[in-house]
């Protein structure tokens, strides 16, 4: 899904109903996440940078991982396997590589969305109660949450800021 985007405020605009809004902001917030791993090399992807050991392309993998989880595993209940919490790096994971496991994570999410129509809608798995407008607002503040780390982190490798 491509969001519109607002001319003053370079957000998404009100699509229009609360799916497609939060759809939206998640593919907006997607797409910077995706952007800051442009034109990075995947020897700065892996810097450890910060005491926690968090890398650049160590919190897209997890971003990945977090989508799968929640919109596949736990949403839909399909039977995907998942080890840890998807911040642990291959040797053979690269920018590319996970840039574009992002990308399929992300547009999985959205044809499991978009197959829906009840924001109300139980998730197959796990605790009652959580629903399809529970995971999509929880997706948008982790997606959130770690786009802020990665700004950091890339203006730590080279001084990049911005969307």
């Amino acid at each position: 899904m491509t969001a519109e985007q607002s001319p003053d405020h370079n957000v998404p605009a009100i699509v229009s109903g609360e799916r497609d809004t939060l759809l939206a902001f998640l593919g907006y917030l997607r797409s910077s996440v995706d952007a800051k791993l442009v034109q990075l090399s995947d020897d700065d992807a892996r810097r450890r940078l910060v005491a926690s050991g968090t890398t650049l392309l160590g919190l897209v993998k997890h971003l990945a991982f977090v989508e799968v989880y929640w919109a596949q595993r736990r949403f839909a209940g399909s039977d995907v396997v998942l080890v840890g919490d998807g911040f642990e790096l291959d040797p053979a994971d690269t920018v590319e590589s996970v840039r574009r496991e992002y990308r399929e994570a992300g547009q999985r999410t959205d044809e499991i969305v978009a197959a829906c129509d009840d924001l109300d809608q139980p998730l197959a798995r796990g605790r009652r109660g959580l629903t399809l407008r529970w995971m999509l607002t929880h997706l948008v503040e982790e997606t959130a949450r770690h786009a802020g780390h990665v700004d950091i982190l890339r203006e730590l490798v080279d001084g990049r800021t911005g969307r």
